[in-house]
């Protein structure tokens, strides 16, 4: 089985060429076999052996966190915004940056694997959604407040209404959290069909369209 760490062409000097040109890795190692891609000529150079870096990752999710590690080459890129997945023994997970801190605990939006010292992140795969809810008759001074968990692609259209479990509301509107702000080109939507995915989602608001009042107990 091949290594995947292993690039299976790398750029040196051909013999045969007389300059530096692509070469196949027939064998690798610290001398290893190569071909040159345009002359055929074999001969043994010495490869550098790839170099990765761990950074600690914090993972958050509906108030709790967990740590586990991001690794790559030191020169790869890491930016407030970006997506990827992480793997624990308690499950595969996808997450967005929403933090790179450097050493001395300085906060950056982007930075090289190499000087980043934590990368913070929250889950997006599936996330739990604020709603704040007015009563029916659109009075704003009774309000409650609900958590709903959806995928992290599910849309959240300003219009339609929803139901989740024995709660019946209509989108009044929806704010963007400030790491997705840069996808939208709001930070708060209010028009009818204006949509949101769940995971871009800072809270919703909504009017019940069941209930005209509620009890405060």
């Amino acid at each position: 089985m091949s290594d995947p760490d292993v690039p299976s062409q790398v750029p040196v000097e051909c013999p045969g060429c007389a300059e530096e040109t692509p070469h196949e890795v027939l064998k690798p190692g610290g001398h290893a076999t190569v071909q040159c891609t345009q002359c055929g000529h074999t001969h043994k150079v010495e490869v550098p052996e790839p170099t990765t870096v761990g950074v600690g990752v914090v993972v958050s999710q509906d108030g709790e966190s967990y740590t586990t590690t991001l690794a790559g080459e030191p020169e790869e890129t890491v930016a407030t915004g970006d997506e990827f997945i992480v793997e624990t023994p308690e499950a595969i997970q996808q997450v967005r940056v929403t933090s790179i801190e450097l050493s001395g605990d300085r906060r950056v939006e982007e930075s090289d694997l190499e000087h980043a010292a934590t990368v913070w992140t929250r889950v997006v795969d599936n996330v739990g959604v604020n709603v704040t809810v007015h009563p029916k008759d659109g009075r704003r001074d009774e309000t409650r407040s609900l958590k709903v968990y959806v995928p992290g692609d599910y849309e959240f259209t300003v219009g339609k209404t929803e139901s989740f479990g024995d709660d019946e509301i209509e989108i009044e509107g929806v704010q963007v959290r400030d790491e997705a702000a840069d996808t939208y080109r709001h930070e708060k939507f209010d028009h009818d069909g204006d949509m949101v995915y769940a995971k871009d989602v800072k809270r919703v608001y909504a009017r019940d369209t069941k209930t005209a009042a509620w009890s405060a107990w």
